[in-house]
């Protein structure tokens, strides 16, 4: 009977309010702990640091890039859903998302525009890739080590994308509280879309996951950059571990329970 169970679930989490609660958390959280290392502690943002050959946002891809990759190993090679795995993995994906995109925007020389472009071309490369493939890009398919390779990659790409669509709205004009209530109104716009029409649900979930990336990259930055520039100023290690805390709170009181295969749920 167990064995049986475990062939009618998938290894990421159910879509409920919950996920999307916890999402918007780990992504604020992956730029306040992305930015913490590379502009607070490797200097990135300080002129005078000292070590112009190093890169910060290049330097901490490569750990953050590290670290998820060992994380989608691990939830590759366990056997069922782990909630505390696949949050880790999540979060990892949204800290490299955050230096990765810095790195793209700033590094490269192709700004905000550029580097949103260039990501959006991954994220649809990404998709196209797992479609033609696989059959299906619904979170409900992700039963096997195929799966879970184009999902995780995919995240990444949308977690990337997610950070340089936040950083251009709000150094466009918005500013981080502008930029803010622009995307969670978007995601409310979704979320009517989801209860009144027949649109996709394998649509929408993706660009709601897209989205609360730069919902929460531009929250993130509200909480960290100076005050003269619209933000609170609090400490960006204070902030993440602030948001740490709250996203370990809520995994343990808000229910985590694992996707089904398609055809025992409606897809999402």
């Amino acid at each position: 009977m167990n064995d049986r169970l475990k062939d009618t679930m998938t290894k990421v989490p159910a879509v409920t309010l919950g996920f999307w609660v916890i999402k918007i958390l780990a992504t604020t959280l992956g730029e306040t702990g992305g930015d913490a290392v590379t502009m607070t502690w490797l200097g990135e943002t300080t002129p005078d640091a000292g070590q112009s050959w190093i890169n910060g946002y290049l330097v901490g891809t490569a750990i953050f890039g590290f670290l998820l990759l060992a994380l989608v190993w691990a939830q590759i090679r366990a056997r069922t859903f782990n909630r505390w795995l696949y949050w880790a993995t999540i979060i990892a994906s949204t800290t490299c998302g955050t230096t990765l995109a810095d790195f793209a925007d700033r590094s490269l020389g192709v700004g905000y525009p550029g580097g949103s472009l260039l990501l959006l071309a991954c994220v649809l490369l990404s998709l196209f890739a797992w479609h033609r493939t696989l059959g299906s890009i619904s979170v409900n398919s992700v039963v096997g080590p195929r799966e879970e390779i184009f999902y995780w990659i995919t995240i990444t790409f949308s977690q990337t994308l997610g950070t340089a669509l936040g950083d251009w709205a709000a150094d466009g004009g918005l500013g981080y509280s502008g930029g803010a209530a622009v995307f969670g109104a978007c995601l409310l716009l979704l979320a009517l879309v989801y209860f009144w029409t027949s649109v996709s649900r394998v649509l929408l979930f993706w660009a709601a996951f897209i989205l609360t990336r730069p919902l929460g990259a531009t929250v993130g930055d509200f909480f960290d950059k100076p005050r003269a520039q619209g933000g609170l100023e609090v400490s960006r290690p204070v902030a993440s571990l602030l948001l740490g805390a709250a996203i370990v709170l809520l995994i343990l009181i808000l229910p985590q329970r694992a996707g089904r295969h398609p055809g025992q749920t409606p897809q999402i």
